[in-house]
């Protein structure tokens, strides 16, 4: 019942957030979008605070028949995986609402149900155990998202739109026959862990394998398939920005995790080369694109990328450091790549331009600002005692264990993404005032102080204290690499 209403909550206040009307209600529709948005998240905390460490099992299981003349069936559950990536979800969405409280002026209720409805769509692509609602809820996230960068974005926000949808639309229908030819192989079952115990030839495997790569390379997003990103955050609004960092992202590296490692390890094997070939262009080439930006927020789009690169290197190097810091450095990313836009987001409110060229000097006029902004460049440059550095630190880690040429090409392309974090830094924060407009710059109201200030305490207490992370996964880290018959921890 628990991840029922983690979903349908939100889709339910966001509908609500739609039938009370026109801008006239959007002192109303702002209430009724944030209890929807609390209200979600605190479903959400159950599932962590009552669930049982130390094994693989799903938990929290739903199961009733959906369309019963093709065995599909309503097929929730969580494991060590999936449940902190609902908390995640469901958190961020809070912080978008109240981000978005005053800075949205048209069309209030349409842009706060969009991420209400986004919010419960990817509960579900989390939660589903049943391969039809897994695609259902896949593909219908595309939608809020390709109206909220449509409507609310830039001056080439149709263009950014339409290719975001048609390159992540492309990669889906190729996963959609990848599924059939799976439901055919397994005997008419769409259960995805019935899938596991398939016994698919190599060649089989292969072909499943590319099918399910081009879904999950383009949501990742992985090089060379990337260039739908940077479009799609330069003209998003800020809380698109955000999402689409912090949350759609990682349907990608969920998708593997969920699907490719376990359902095709001999092919995960066997083309591992390839995958971490490429996560490791990612981290060194885009970190390089990275440093040559202008804008603020392609130079944190391509930030993402790059991060991204890690989660898909641990993936494949197949041992729990990996893994396990895959998907931390999965959820960390969610908190520092939301924080950076939130924080670009406060500057463009006030000064309508994101070119790195027209600040300098901000620390002097916001103070507050400067000093929380500096908490997460650092988290994303990965100093420890942030929780940038525990999952970079895992992920180096586990690739030590398989190669030390590995881990020694993935730890000095790090030093890229410090170099570009720092030096937008420095450039819009420090030396002198340059010019009227920033010296005019007022300091952090109190709802922005909320929203940074709460991802803060994320960012610090999970590179503090890593433990309640991990100790979540770790059963279900071990199964999928036994599974995968690989060594483990």
């Amino acid at each position: 019942m628990l991840l029922s209403l983690a979903i349908w909550i939100p889709v339910i206040a966001g509908v609500l957030v739609l039938a009370l009307g026109g801008d006239r209600r959007a002192p109303l529709q702002r209430q009724v979008a944030l209890a929807g948005a609390i209200l979600g998240f605190l479903v959400t905390v159950p599932l962590y605070t009552a669930f049982r460490i130390g094994t693989h099992e799903m938990q929290f299981v739903e199961l009733a028949p959906w369309i019963q003349g093709f065995n599909i069936n309503y097929h929730l559950g969580v494991d060590g995986i999936s449940v902190l990536f609902i908390l995640l979800n469901s958190f961020i969405t809070v912080t978008v609402v109240i981000a978005g409280w005053s800075v949205i002026e048209s069309r209030v209720g349409q842009y706060l149900a969009a991420f209400l409805i986004l919010s419960g769509l990817l509960n579900g692509v989390f939660a589903a155990l049943d391969a039809v609602l897994f695609y259902v809820f896949f593909e219908a996230t595309l939608i809020p998202m390709f109206i909220i960068i449509g409507i609310w974005g830039g001056p080439n926000r149709v263009y950014a739109a339409v290719k975001f949808f048609l390159y992540t639309l492309f990669g889906s229908l190729l996963m959609l026959v990848a599924l059939l030819y799976l439901y055919n192989a397994s005997g008419g079952s769409f259960a995805i862990l019935d899938w596991y115990r398939l016994p698919l030839t190599l060649t089989a495997q292969v072909l499943l394998f590319f099918g399910m790569l081009f879904a999950f390379a383009v949501k990742v997003p992985m090089w060379p398939v990337h260039t739908w990103l940077p479009d799609a955050h330069t003209e998003a609004p800020t809380g698109g920005s955000v999402v689409l960092a912090a949350i759609l992202l990682k349907l990608g590296a969920y998708g593997f995790v969920r699907f490719t490692l376990p359902i095709l390890p001999d092919a995960s094997r066997e083309l591992s080369w390839l995958m971490i070939a490429l996560s490791l262009i990612a981290v060194a080439y885009i970190g390089l694109v990275a440093l040559v930006q202008t804008d603020m927020k392609r130079l944190i789009a391509y930030s993402s990328i790059s991060h991204m690169g890690f989660v898909t290197l641990g993936f494949f190097i197949f041992n729990a450091y990996g893994v396990e810091g895959a998907l931390v450095q999965s959820i960390s990313h969610g908190f520092v790549s939301a924080a950076l836009f939130f924080c670009v987001g406060v500057l463009y409110d006030r000064m309508h331009t994101r070119m790195i060229s027209d600040y300098g000097g901000v620390v002097n006029t916001m103070p507050k600002f400067a000093a929380l902004m500096m908490l997460f460049a650092m988290a994303n440059s990965g100093l420890p005692a942030t929780s940038g550095f525990v999952g970079e630190f895992m992920v180096i880690m586990g690739a030590m264990k398989a190669n030390f040429w590995l881990a020694f090409v993935a730890a000095t392309t790090l030093v890229f993404g410090a170099a570009y974090t720092l030096w937008m830094y420095k450039r819009v924060m420090f030396g002198a005032v340059t010019n009227g407009h920033v010296a005019a710059l007022k300091d952090l109201n109190s709802r922005e102080i909320l929203v940074l200030g709460s991802l803060a305490v994320a960012v610090l207490f999970m590179g503090v204290y890593p433990l309640p992370f991990t100790e979540v996964m770790h059963a279900s880290v071990n199964e999928l690499l036994r599974h995968v018959s690989v060594s483990k921890l």
